[in-house]
C-alpha cells in the first residue's frame, strides 16, 4: 500500500502511527475479533473527523496509511479504497461526538468481556485490577446489533463521563484522551474480567475488596493512571511490536 504521509499533516500521521500500533497491539494480546470491533481517534484540528480501521483487514495487518478518515456522518473525507463497518460508526460516532476528552474509544469483544456482560452481577471488586475500572463504570443494555442510530443518545447518556464501560451481552469500551491511555484502560478492564471469572470457577469463597477502599479508589486511580499509559508501558509495547510485527507506521 502506497503511503499517505505526504498528504496529511504531522500530527495526524503521528496519530494514524499510534492508532495503527494500537491495532496490532490488541491483536498481539489476543483480544481481537477476526475483523469485527474498532478502534478510533479523533484527528486534530477544527474539523470533527476520526479514523477507523478499514473493514475486512485483520489487526494485525492495519498500518497507518490504511486507516480510513470520516466525519461524524460516516462519509470519507479522504480518498480510501477501504469502506467501515456501519456497526462500528454507530458505537464510535456516538462516543466521540458527545465527549470531547474521548480523543480515543476503544471496542472489544473479548471473550473474558463478554461472559462478565452477561452477569447480572457484572464487574465485582475481587482485585486492584478491578478497582480502577470501577471507579470510573458504566454499563449499557443490549439492543441488538448496533445499527440504529437511535440507540447512540441512549448508549451516551449511559456512559455519562466515565471511561469504562461494558456492553451487556456484547463487549467492552473504554475511552481517553489518548490512544495509549485508551489501551491502558482496555488492559485493566480486560484483565479485571479475566481474574473475576478465573477466582469465580475456583468455586471457593470470593473475598471482595472492602466498600471503604472501593469508595475512596476514585483519587487513587487517578494518580496511578494519570499518564501512565504514554509515559510508562505504551513504549514498550511499541518496542515489543517493532520486534514481532513492524510495518504499522507505513
Amino acid at each position: 500500500m502506497k503511503s499517505i504521509k505526504q498528504h496529511v499533516s504531522a500530527q495526524e500521521w503521528q496519530l494514524r502511527i499510534d492508532l495503527a500500533a494500537c491495532y496490532r497491539a490488541v491483536a498481539m494480546y489476543g483480544w481481537d475479533d477476526l475483523v469485527f470491533t474498532h478502534i478510533s481517534a479523533r484527528v486534530p484540528g477544527p474539523e470533527h473527523h476520526f479514523l477507523i480501521n478499514p473493514y475486512g483487514m485483520m489487526f494485525e495487518e492495519v498500518s497507518a496509511s490504511s486507516l480510513v478518515k470520516v466525519d461524524l456522518q460516516g462519509n470519507k473525507v479522504m480518498p480510501s479504497e477501504f469502506d467501515i463497518n456501519p456497526a462500528g460508526f454507530v458505537i464510535h460516532s456516538a462516543v466521540h461526538e458527545a465527549r470531547d476528552d474521548a480523543q480515543c474509544v476503544l471496542h472489544l469483544h473479548t471473550a473474558a468481556g463478554i461472559a462478565i456482560s452477561a452477569t447480572k452481577e457484572g464487574l465485582l471488586p475481587l482485585s486492584q485490577q478491578s478497582l480502577f475500572a470501577l471507579s470510573s463504570l458504566s454499563y449499557h443494555d443490549y439492543e441488538g446489533v448496533a445499527l440504529n442510530p437511535d440507540e447512540k443518545v441512549r448508549l451516551v447518556a449511559d456512559l455519562g463521563n466515565t471511561n469504562f464501560m461494558i456492553l451487556r451481552n456484547h463487549g467492552l469500551l473504554t475511552c481517553a484522551t489518548t490512544i495509549a491511555d485508551a489501551f491502558l484502560f482496555m488492559y485493566l478492564l480486560e484483565r479485571s474480567c479475566e481474574i473475576q471469572l478465573k477466582a469465580q470457577s475456583t468455586g471457593c469463597d470470593l473475598l471482595p475488596i472492602p466498600d471503604i477502599i472501593l469508595k475512596g479508589i476514585r483519587a487513587q486511580a487517578q494518580q496511578v493512571t494519570r499518564s501512565a499509559g504514554g509515559g510508562l508501558a505504551w513504549p514498550g509495547i511499541l518496542r515489543k511490536l517493532d520486534r514481532i510485527n513492524p510495518g504499522y507506521d507505513k
